[in-house]
């Protein structure tokens, strides 16, 4: 799927998402390698650090209750479940307020391991609703798609990762279920 980036670390949390793709059900995170694997890439994980079962499944479960968020932010209503989800993971990374030696204030995450790669995923959805860049990471309403995309629309009304495929696809399903009648029954 083609898509605008995300600005600066907000990218990671796109990345992130997308690890999972719905149209060609890919789970790129299939395991606990390959989880380790992308976390290192991403510097969010040393090397050395080791990656569990549970380490996995957590992320896992963090990367779609995040998505719940982007679905949100493109207008559907949230789901229950994403807050606790994403409220656990601010604890087990332990999340806290840090003072940079300049007296700048940023969230950062106390835990290591994938604990404190997802806090730091965390931290970064933070300072980007500190920011205002936050709303527009939109996770795409297709039912077979739901990439996370950055809308870059004016008014902030993008629903589509690609209008000339999502898009596109939904104004075909929306005209045929207008146009479609059924047909007669022959005896």
């Amino acid at each position: 799927m083609a898509s605008n980036p995300a600005p600066g670390e907000l990218e990671q949390v796109r990345a992130f998402i997308n690890t999972w793709d719905a149209d060609d059900d890919a789970e790129h995170l299939a395991g606990p390698a390959e989880l380790r694997e992308w976390l290192v890439e991403q510097r969010l994980l040393a090397p050395s650090d080791p990656v569990t079962a549970a380490d996995h499944r957590h992320a896992l479960e963090v990367r779609e209750a995040l998505r719940a968020v982007l679905l949100a932010n493109s207008g559907l209503d949230l789901d229950p479940g994403a807050g606790p989800v994403l409220d656990d993971a601010a604890v087990r990374a332990r999340l806290g307020v840090r003072f940079a030696g300049d007296g700048q204030v940023h969230t950062a995450p106390e835990a290591g391991g994938v604990a404190g790669a997802m806090g730091r995923l965390l931290a970064i959805v933070a300072a980007a609703q500190d920011e205002g860049t936050w709303p527009r990471l939109k996770a795409c309403l297709a039912d077979d798609c739901q990439w996370a995309f950055y809308d870059l629309s004016r008014n902030r009304s993008a629903v589509w990762c690609d209008m000339k495929v999502c898009g596109n696809r939904q104004k075909v399903r929306s005209y045929r279920e207008r146009h479609h009648r059924p047909q007669a029954l022959h005896d």
